[in-house]
């Protein structure tokens, strides 16, 4: 066994998030503790994704990005699990398509032109 999720384990994470999302609509109140355990269950949900479509190299990437630019990586991750998801993904994603993605996904960096007079 690989230690991959296959399509059957993920299309059932994806129900119970639907199932949790929903009766977090319907039942309001829900007490710290479910919701604690309903994030670590979609977080569980997103590493597998992750796992699945990007190899070893672009997954290094993308969690040092997350170390020096927390946000950024959040977005990126979210953005990686969209195009997962979504089908849009083929194969695995490499650290050159990782490169890639990150420059289109990323804001250029500011850059100054410091002049001395």
């Amino acid at each position: 066994m690989s230690g991959e999720p296959n399509e059957e384990e993920l299309d059932e994470l994806r129900q119970k998030k639907m199932e949790q999302l929903r009766e977090q609509q319907e039942g309001g109140g829900q007490d710290a503790e479910a919701q604690q355990a309903a994030q670590d269950r979609a977080e569980a949900q997103k590493k597998a994704v992750l796992r699945q479509h990007l190899t070893d190299d672009a997954r290094q990437r993308l969690n040092t990005l997350k170390m020096s630019k927390p946000q950024v990586g959040e977005q990126v991750e979210q953005q990686m699990v969209a195009l997962a998801q979504s089908g849009r993904v083929q194969g695995k994603i490499d650290d050159e398509k990782m490169k890639e993605l990150l420059k289109e996904m990323t804001p250029d960096s500011k850059s100054f032109d410091i002049r001395r007079r």
